[in-house]
């Protein structure tokens, strides 16, 4: 299947786990393709996918990823400097504050490249940088990271099956589907016609802070990812030893809290442009290719975007091949693009600020069809 292949670096060793859910071959004279899926498509992106690996597009250059680990190390160090050199006024703290939001984004984008497995050939190299980096440079756990980030590669924009749409109903109403059934129900848990505004001051300040930050500490508890714990630790450690030792508590704190939420708008509204606007339905059981082009868009590209995105505004091609390193999706781009024209399927792209306005109108859409729905007599 094309997950199974988009997913693995080492097949044979992953094979070895589906020997035994093996019952049987299909009978020679059923269908191999499931009439959901589009059959030509399904051999046009394998057929891609085939000329992707002779081309070396899922090589990863390593001198990339060791350049990006180490601007992430001397933004982590400036941080600090700032305020050992400067003092703890309000202006070396703002500067320090802002680098060090600078660093955590920046390894956010590094974690999500080694937890794809797509910055080393061998998987424990990719599974050990990425526990250093996701645990002990940002505080979370990586294993927590795979769980539900693997969920949305698999099926994006599935209610039910995509965690990343999970805050619909609750805080959001999300699609145009999901809006009328929520209004036609009669259910509010929120006041969504006004979604598009309290936005602004919910998901993107308040997700790394409150939610992740709970949620990352319960499922290494709940799961018993002890070594992931015990990594997360270092980094508690580490931070409140190094800036204890120049703050009082009541200007540590603030660092704490202010650099959080500034990482977390920084990634809400990135992560979220490329999707929120897009399809948002159950799960239809399309092909591949179908599935990740009617949840995903890009965003233009530039240097700025690329490094400002961690090269997340490639998503249509970082979802089609979500092992590839991020460096060549440019090179994949105008393949996949010129598949999407040959089989009548949309291929958006955007500028960046048009990405993210595009969130705000999708929920205040999303809102009015609420609304309308919910008054409807």
């Amino acid at each position: 299947q094309d997950a199974f292949v988009a997913f693995h670096v080492d097949k044979v060793l992953v094979s070895k786990y589906l020997r035994p859910l093996q019952i049987g071959e299909l009978a020679p004279d059923q269908p191999s393709i499931e009439p959901t899926k589009n059959e030509m498509l399904v051999k046009d992106f394998r057929e891609l996918r085939a000329a992707v690996e002779r081309m070396g597009l899922l090589e990863p250059n390593q001198l990339f990823f060791f350049l990006l680990l180490a601007h992430i190390l001397l933004l982590d160090t400036a941080a600090w400097l700032i305020l050992f050199y400067f003092g703890t006024s309000l202006l070396p703290f703002v500067f320090s504050l802002l680098v060090l939001t600078i660093s955590q984004v920046q390894a956010s984008w590094l974690q999500h490249d080694l937890g794809h497995l797509s910055v080393f050939r061998k998987t424990k190299w990719n599974h050990l940088l990425h526990k250093f980096v996701m645990c002990h440079l940002i505080g979370a756990s990586a294993k927590w990271w795979t769980l539900l980030h693997s969920q949305h590669h698999s099926k994006p924009n599935c209610f039910h099956k995509d965690p990343d749409i999970d805050m619909h109903p609750f805080l959001f109403t999300l699609g145009k589907k999901f809006s009328v059934e929520l209004g036609i129900k009669k259910k509010k848990y929120m006041p969504y016609n006004h979604q598009h505004k309290y936005f602004f001051i919910t998901l993107p300040p308040l997700l790394f802070p409150t939610y992740f930050h709970c949620h990352t500490f319960y499922i290494a508890y709940t799961k018993k990812y002890w070594v992931d714990l015990a990594w997360m630790l270092t980094f508690y450690i580490r931070f409140f030893y190094t800036y204890g030792s120049l703050l009082e508590t009541k200007t540590l704190n603030p660092l704490t809290w202010l650099h959080r939420m500034l990482e977390s708008s920084w990634f809400v509204w990135v992560s979220q442009m490329n999707h929120i606007p897009m399809d948002i339905d159950y799960d239809k059981n399309l092909d591949w290719m179908s599935t990740q082009l009617q949840a995903t868009c890009n965003v233009e590209q530039s240097l700025f975007n690329d490094w400002f995105t961690g090269h997340l505004n490639f998503q249509i091609e970082h979802h089609l091949f979500p092992t590839m390193p991020r460096h060549n999706y440019w090179k994949v781009a105008p393949l996949v693009k010129s598949l999407c024209a040959r089989h009548g399927i949309e291929y958006q792209c955007k500028p960046l600020l048009t990405a993210f306005a595009d969130i705000v109108h999708s929920l205040k859409n999303s809102g009015e069809l609420w609304l309308d729905a919910y008054l409807h007599k």
